[in-house]
């Protein structure tokens, strides 16, 4: 009750508040003890303003705005951690080729081409540095290959760079046995080894493509994406015929 004819004065009030002064809703609002006849200074400051009653802001910088994070972030997220998975990966690789072929890549042509593709995917340069030190520190490392069984018979070949190969060994099973594989010889009779070239493929026709394979000696050339669904071309060819 006491909110609804609360409701109602002040919207009488608002009405009757044109340019005049209080006088006019003096009936229904007692005139503030400070002025019996309201001067024009009490008209910006009416009466009610006195009472606890929330004032209501109707300004439109208050509006709320669009949270661009929470529409880019089902999208950047995702793409940020392959990056990041990417970046480890480029990190083990350039630890491998120094502790094979030492940290100066002008005298180590297997580190010289994984900083070219760590420059290619922009992976900072603070981060190939740290790598490099870090080889030069680090444990021995020593590369094993698993065969294993997976999911609805798959065959996997699972390749791995480790300084603790009891450990690996534990964590390989305990992932294979929560997936649903485990580890089985005679997997690696169901795979050819091949040497892989990877390059950029927005500005070239599939047609190009596979005139320049053939010109090359490539067996196969296929289109796929890299990790910021960017074309690429995967040419695919002998072992022995790699630097050609």
């Amino acid at each position: 009750g006491m909110a609804g004819s609360a409701g109602s004065a002040v919207l009488k009030a608002l009405w009757t508040l044109r340019p005049r002064t209080l006088a006019a809703v003096s009936g229904r609002f007692p005139a503030p003890a400070c002025c019996s006849l309201p001067p024009a200074s009490c008209a910006l400051s009416p009466p009610w303003r006195s009472s606890p009653v929330r004032t209501l802001q109707l300004s439109s910088a208050l509006c709320a705005g669009h949270n661009k994070w929470s529409k880019v972030k089902h999208i950047k997220g995702p793409k940020d951690e392959a990056k990041a998975r990417m970046f480890t990966k480029f990190g083990m690789m350039i630890r491998v080729a120094v502790k094979e072929g030492g940290p100066n890549p002008d005298m180590n042509v297997n580190l010289a081409h994984i900083l070219e593709q760590c420059r290619s995917k922009n992976m900072p340069k603070a981060s190939i540095e740290a790598a490099i030190k870090s080889a030069e520190k680090s444990k021995p490392m020593s590369q094993h290959m698993y065969e294993a069984r997976g999911p609805g018979g798959c065959m996997m070949l699972i390749e791995v760079l480790t300084d603790n190969n009891t450990r690996s060994l534990q964590d390989i099973k305990r992932l294979l046995n929560k997936n649903g594989g485990m580890l089985s010889d005679g997997a690696r009779h169901s795979f050819n080894r091949r040497g892989v070239v990877m390059v950029p493929g927005q500005n070239i026709s599939m047609e190009r493509a596979l005139e320049l394979a053939i010109e090359a000696g490539a067996e196969d050339v296929q289109e796929t994406e890299d990790e910021e669904e960017q074309r690429l071309l995967q040419f695919v060819c002998d072992m022995m015929d790699l630097k050609k």
